[in-house]
């Protein structure tokens, strides 16, 4: 099952980091996303998470957290949660 928690606001292709707005729900190190767009399609788990440059465990409805991807991402894609 997939629930959207948040979307793509900027993507840093030089060190392939994306910063996703959480609007819904919380992201934790190690859940499993799947980010979804007009061109993007892929799924990965969570393996490190950043907001105001320090590394953090849990990111909650109402950050901006830089989300380290495995593929290039693009403005306004979603990214849901996979349980």
């Amino acid at each position: 099952m997939e629930v959207e928690i948040g979307r793509i606001a900027h993507y840093f292709s030089h060190i392939g980091v994306a910063v996703v707005d959480i609007a819904n729900g919380n992201l934790n190190i190690g859940d499993s996303i799947h980010i979804k767009g007009h061109v993007t399609d892929f799924a990965q788990n969570v393996e490190s998470m950043q907001a105001e440059h320090q590394s953090i465990e849990i990111a909650k409805a109402g950050q901006s957290v830089g989300l380290k991807v495995n593929e290039h991402v693009r403005e306004n894609d979603v990214v849901y949660k996979v349980s």
